[in-house]
């Protein structure tokens, strides 16, 4: 593989699995158990909507190099609410966290909310009215 393939290829792939990534380490971060305000409280949340819906459109980008736009759209929905339940699986094993399906729910709200947006605005772009 030349160099110019392998530097396409890892501004392909790299940007999900450094989100993962990402996603871990916070998830990795002990609970302080203190009792947050609601601001606290949505703005956590909306960063879970608005984290998987980046998570999906990097796995979108990425798969659609090897798959049709709607198989890979359907696979990077998959990575990203498998994503979801791990994550929720893995804060149950770090001090002062929490794995919620509620969490589960709004990351896959916000992956499914980019999907639809990202074939609708596809659609738009390959057929101007």
């Amino acid at each position: 593989m030349g160099m110019h393939r392998l530097l396409r290829a890892a501004a392909l792939w790299l940007p999900p699995l450094l989100l993962m990534a990402l996603i871990f380490a916070l998830s990795a971060t002990p609970g302080d158990g203190g009792d947050h305000g609601l601001a606290y409280v949505l703005s956590r949340k909306i960063g879970h909507f608005v984290g998987y819906a980046l998570l999906f459109g990097l796995w979108w980008r990425a798969l659609r190099t090897r798959l049709s736009p709607r198989t890979a759209a359907g696979a990077a929905l998959a990575i990203s609410v498998a994503y979801a339940v791990s994550d929720e699986l893995h804060q149950l094993t770090v001090d002062g966290r929490t794995g919620t399906p509620r969490d589960v729910v709004i990351d896959t709200a916000g992956a499914a909310a980019a999907a639809a947006a990202a074939l609708i605005l596809r659609r738009r772009v390959q057929s101007p009215a």
